[in-house]
C-alpha cells in the first residue's frame, strides 16, 4: 500500500502501510496493516484534548490492537517515556518497521499480545504490567471480542490509568460498549468527526460518526 506521511506536533510520522499480510483464517489482508481513520481521530484527539487533562511526559503507555501503531507513535512524540505497540504475532514486523522509521527505538517497544490470554507481555520485569494509559483504536468490531479484551484491560489498569479509545460509531458499538460496561468499566464519551489536518481522501459530503471514549476501570474488579 505504501508509506503514509501524518503531521504530528509539526514532526512527520512516516506509517508504512502493508498489503501482503494475510489473515490466515479469511485469505484477505489483516485489517491492522493499514491506517484505519479511527487511529487518525485518536492521534488528533490527543494533541487537541488529550494533552489538557492528561501530561504524557514521563508516562508509560500501552496500545492494544496497535495495527500500524499510529497513536502509540503519537505518544512517545508527545513525551510518553516508555510505549508498548502491541498486536498478533503477523503485524510486528509492521510495526517494528515503523518505530524505526520514525527513530523510536529508545521509547517504542513491539510486543506480541492475544487478549484475553495467559501469555507474558514485558513491560516491567518480563510480566504484564500496570501502565499510566492504554490506546486503543477500532476495537469495537465485535461484541464476543469484549470480554476477552476487558480481561487484558484488567491486567494493565491500576488506579489512575487512563484508557482512550477512538472508534467509528457502527450499528455494533453500543453492543461492545454493553459488554465492557458489564465487565465493570465506565464509558465516557467525546463525539468527534475527522478534521481538516486529517487530510482523508475519503471523507465525502456524509462523513461517518466517530466517537473518542474514556474507559473508565473499577479498580475493586482489577
Amino acid at each position: 500500500m505504501g508509506i503514509r506521511e501524518v503531521e504530528i506536533a509539526g514532526k512527520k510520522l512516516i506509517i508504512h502501510e502493508l498489503d501482503d499480510v494475510i489473515d490466515p483464517v479469511t485469505g484477505r489482508a489483516l485489517t491492522g496493516s493499514w491506517v484505519w481513520d479511527s487511529s487518525l481521530v485518536l492521534s488528533e484527539w490527543m494533541l487537541s484534548h488529550g494533552l489538557v487533562e492528561f501530561d504524557l511526559q514521563g508516562k508509560i503507555v500501552i496500545e492494544l490492537g496497535a495495527g500500524t501503531g499510529l497513536p502509540g507513535l503519537t505518544a512517545a512524540l508527545l513525551g510518553a517515556e516508555r510505549v508498548i505497540l502491541t498486536d498478533v504475532a503477523l503485524l510486528l514486523p509492521g510495526l517494528q518497521r515503523n518505530v524505526e522509521a520514525n527513530g523510536l527505538r529508545d521509547r517504542v517497544e513491539v510486543r506480541e499480545l492475544v487478549w484475553g490470554s495467559d501469555e507474558e507481555c514485558p513491560s516491567h520485569g518480563g510480566e504484564l504490567a500496570e501502565v499510566d494509559l492504554v490506546l486503543m483504536s477500532d476495537v469495537f468490531y465485535d461484541p464476543l471480542e469484549m470480554e476477552a479484551l476487558a480481561t487484558t484491560l484488567k491486567k494493565v489498569c491500576g488506579k489512575g490509568t487512563r484508557i482512550w479509545s477512538a472508534s467509528e460509531i457502527r450499528s455494533w458499538t453500543g453492543e461492545c460498549l454493553d459488554r465492557l460496561m458489564s465487565e465493570g468499566f465506565g464509558v465516557i464519551e467525546f463525539p468527534s468527526r475527522l478534521g481538516p489536518s486529517c487530510s482523508l481522501s475519503m471523507i465525502d459530503d456524509s462523513p461517518p460518526l466517530f466517537a473518542v471514549y474514556h474507559l473508565v476501570p473499577n479498580v475493586m474488579n482489577v
